[in-house]
């Protein structure tokens, strides 16, 4: 099973993040968020402080990240998916460096953002989550099997690399 969210986790650059509203009496809040990936296999966010999401964040760090199978999207049920459940917390001062040449190596168009004031990169410290690798398989997996899955992955090799040949 782990294959395969390897690949999905490596391949796709976006997914759907969901937050508790802080304004709409805890409402789920769901957003498109570009994530990449820590050396540690854990998601992480480039957000704005004038985010919607943020602001649900700093209330309430709770939040889950959906990633799809962006290949299946005319049959999404038929595709491999993720929903990544966790605490989202800013990325610590001495990781900072790090976390911005992965996410920008990963979204090159980030580096102007990473670059203002309101933009900052946090982290998703992952519980658990729920992995869908097609029909009849699926099953909840634990956070270091999560992250040992995501940081073997090759980010680099995406299909957006690959389309760039």
């Amino acid at each position: 099973m782990t294959h395969g969210l390897r690949e999905l986790l490596a391949n796709e650059r976006h997914a759907v993040l969901a937050t508790l509203s802080a304004t709409r009496a805890g409402w789920p809040f769901a957003s498109v968020a570009p994530y990449a990936l820590s050396d540690a296999g854990e998601p992480l966010l480039l957000l704005s402080d004038l985010a919607e999401h943020t602001r649900n964040l700093r209330a309430d760090p709770r939040a889950s990240l959906l990633v799809q199978d962006g290949a299946s999207l005319d049959d999404p049920q038929a595709g491999c998916r993720v929903t990544i459940l966790g605490q989202v917390e800013t990325v610590a001062e001495t990781e900072v460096s790090t976390a911005r040449q992965v996410y920008v190596a990963r979204h090159p168009h980030a580096a102007e953002y990473v670059e203002m004031g309101d933009f900052r990169l946090y982290v998703l410290r992952v519980t658990e989550a729920r992995f869908i690798g097609g029909f009849g398989d699926m099953g909840w997996i634990d956070a270091a099997t999560l992250r040992e899955a995501a940081s073997q992955g090759s980010v680099g090799s995406s299909r957006e690399d690959a389309d760039a040949s």
